[in-house]
């Protein structure tokens, strides 16, 4: 530890030493390439579950969706999305979650729809997550919610429709209220986490 701290230290001096020598004409120090605005903009997808905020622009009705999902989605999902190779059901099972024998559809599980969206944008298909369009992930999430009962085949689910649907376990979910949850993040001055403990 000792010869560790000792080489540490030696090559920090090392490093002043080499600054201080250093042409005035050399370029300072970076790291990378700034971030500027667009760059950002392919990066910033997330979608708020309860309201829909960030939901894009754009359109898509299940009956277009079917053939989104039979394409991209079926041969993991299985056809109508009733479970296939990888993956298991994504239909019914609504009103499970209060049994001992839950279903994990989106239609049993999600709280907003939105969520849907999010996902699918944010991960799927599989092997090409975000290379759907805004309009194909809109048509796969009216699908999905169509095969749930949700919503009928010819309804266009926008950013303002898919946001007002209720979800049947909207209110499956309970607030996490533990103190930790809302504690205030220290960055000076901070106690510490742990005291020593007193030996007796």
């Amino acid at each position: 530890m000792a010869l560790a701290t000792t080489l540490l230290l030696a090559g920090c001096a090392g490093n002043t030493v080499s600054s201080a020598t250093a042409s005035p004409h050399a370029r300072p120090a970076a790291l990378g390439t700034p971030v500027v605005e667009p760059d950002l903009v392919a990066w910033n997808i997330d979608v708020r579950g309860p309201d829909g905020q960030g939901l894009p622009p754009g359109s898509g009705t299940a009956r277009a969706g079917k053939a989104v999902f039979d394409a991209q989605c079926a041969s993991c999902h299985g056809a109508a999305a009733a479970g296939g190779p990888m993956f298991g059901t994504m239909v019914g099972g609504i009103g499970s979650f209060k049994t001992d024998k839950r279903v994990l559809t989106p239609g049993s599980m999600y709280p907003y729809a939105p969520a849907l969206f999010d996902y699918i944008r944010r991960a799927m298909p599989l092997t090409a997550p975000q290379s759907l369009s805004n309009d194909q992930t809109y048509a796969v999430t009216a699908y999905l919610l169509h095969l749930n009962g949700l919503v009928e085949q010819d309804a266009e689910m926008n950013a303002a429709s898919l946001a007002a649907i209720r979800m049947p376990n909207r209110d499956g979910f309970i607030v996490d209220d533990r103190p930790d949850t809302n504690a205030v993040r220290c960055m000076q001055d901070c106690k510490p986490l742990r005291t020593s403990v007193a030996v007796p």
